[in-house]
C-alpha cells in the first residue's frame, strides 16, 4: 500500500483529501503546517507528498527546499497543491523540482489521476535503474567490487531534473557524486564578461562530479539539466567508503577522472588557439560523440553551442547559416544534422 503525506494546513481541504485518498486505498498521513510535514517525511520517508504552497511558518517552497537537501527524501514524489495560478508561481515551484501541481478547486478524479501517474512513473524510475547497473560493467568489470557498485545503484537516491533546473551552483558544497540515468546534465563557468563558458556535457552512464569529492573543493561551476533527466545520487561517505575498500573501482574513477581532465585541457586549447568556424565544428562534432545512441542530428541551442565553443550567440547564428550554404549542415530549428562528416572533421584552423 502507497503511503501519501498530505501538508495542508486548511482543516476542511485536509479532510476532504484525506477521505479521498484513504477510499482509494492509499495509507495516508498528514501534517497541518510545512515545519511538520518536514519532520514526518524525514521520519516516515512517504511514497508521494502532496503539499499546499500558502503555509503559516513554513510554505511549502520552503518544504520542498528543506527536503532536497536530504538525500533520503530528494527523490520523493512532490505534488503541490495551489489556490495560486500565476504561470510565474507555478514555474517557481517547477524549477525547485516540484514534479506536479493541483490548482484549487480540484476534482477527485483529478487528484487521483496525477498521485497515480506520479507513483507510476517511479515504478518505471525503479525499472530503469536495474537497467542502467549493466551498464558500470565498464568500470571495474568482473572484480571484486562491482557487486558493491551495482548494489549502491540499485539503493541510491533518485531525482528529476526538468530542462534548464539547476542540479548544483558554483560554489556549493558537494555531498555526493551524481551517477546520470537518462538525459544531459552541463557544467557551466562565468566568464569575467558574464558569457557562459560550457565546460562539460555528461550524459546517461557518466558520474557527475569525481573531481570534486575527490578534491574535497566546493563546485567550480554551475551544473543545469539540458533536457530533462534523471540522476541519481551517491553520498560522500558511502562513495568514498566504496573506494577505500575496493582499490580496483578506485583505478577505474582514476581512469574516468584522468579521461575528464584530458578532455577539458583539449577544450581549453581549441578555445585558445582555433578559429571560430574550427570551434564551432568541434563543438558540434563533440556533441554528436556525446550522444548516448548513434543519431543523425542532434539538438541543442544556440545559446548552448556559445557557450560550449566559447564565442557571440551571433557569431553561431552566422557560422551555422555559413555551413548550411556550404553544404556541411542541415538546420532545422535547434536540430543539426551532419551532412558531410569528413569536411567538416577536417575544417582548417
Amino acid at each position: 500500500m502507497d503511503k501519501i503525506l498530505v501538508i495542508e494546513d486548511s482543516e476542511g481541504i485536509r479532510e476532504n483529501i484525506i477521505e479521498i485518498l484513504e477510499l482509494a486505498g492509499y495509507d495516508v498521513m498528514f501534517a497541518v503546517n510545512g515545519t511538520q510535514g518536514v519532520t514526518m517525511a524525514n521520519k516516515a520517508i512517504p511514497d508521494l507528498i502532496l503539499c499546499d504552497i500558502m503555509m503559516p511558518e513554513l510554505d511549502g517552497y520552503g518544504v520542498l527546499h528543506l527536503l532536497n537537501k536530504n538525500p533520503e527524501t530528494t527523490n520523493i514524489p512532490f505534488i503541490f497543491i495551489t489556490a495560486k495560478s500565476d504561470r510565474g508561481d507555478l514555474r517557481k515551484g517547477m524549477e525547485m523540482g516540484a514534479d506536479d501541481y493541483i490548482t484549487k478547486p480540484f476534482g477527485r478524479l483529478e487528484l487521483l489521476s496525477a498521485i497515480e501517474s506520479r507513483l507510476k512513473k517511479r515504478v518505471k524510475h525503479q525499472d530503469l535503474y536495474d537497467k542502467k547497473i549493466g551498464a558500470t560493467q565498464t568500470v571495474g568489470a568482473g572484480r571484486a567490487g562491482i557487486p558493491e557498485l551495482k548494489k549502491m545503484i540499485t539503493e541510491a537516491n533518485g531525482r528529476n531534473f526538468k530542462k534548464d533546473q539547476v542540479v548544483h551552483y558554483e560554489g556549493d558544497k558537494a555531498l555526493g557524486v551524481y551517477f546520470v540515468l537518462s538525459g544531459k546534465i552541463k557544467t557551466v563557468k562565468l566568464a569575467l564578461d558574464g558569457r557562459e563558458l560550457i565546460t562539460n556535457i555528461y550524459q546517461a552512464d557518466d558520474f557527475l562530479g569525481i573531481n570534486i569529492i575527490l578534491s574535497n573543493t566546493p563546485y567550480t561551476d554551475t551544473a543545469t539539466a539540458l533536457e530533462d533527466s534523471l540522476l541519481c545520487f551517491f553520498p560522500k561517505a558511502q562513495f568514498e567508503e566504496l573506494l577505500h575498500v575496493y582499490p580496483d573501482i578506485a583505478e577505474k574513477f582514476l581512469q574516468l577522472l584522468s579521461r575528464e581532465v584530458r578532455d577539458k585541457d583539449t577544450h581549453l586549447l581549441q578555445l585558445a588557439y582555433q578559429s571560430v568556424r574550427k570551434r564551432i565544428a568541434e563543438s558540434i562534432l563533440r556533441l554528436f560523440r556525446k550522444q548516448d545512441v548513434i543519431q543523425d542530428s542532434v539538438t541543442i541551442s544556440r545559446d548552448d553551442l556559445a557557450a560550449l565553443s566559447g564565442t557571440a550567440s551571433e557569431t553561431v547564428s552566422r557560422t551555422l547559416t555559413e555551413f548550411r550554404n556550404e553544404g556541411l549542415i542541415e538546420k532545422n530549428g535547434n536540430a543539426l544534422r551532419i551532412l558531410n562528416h569528413d569536411k567538416i572533421s577536417m575544417m582548417r584552423n
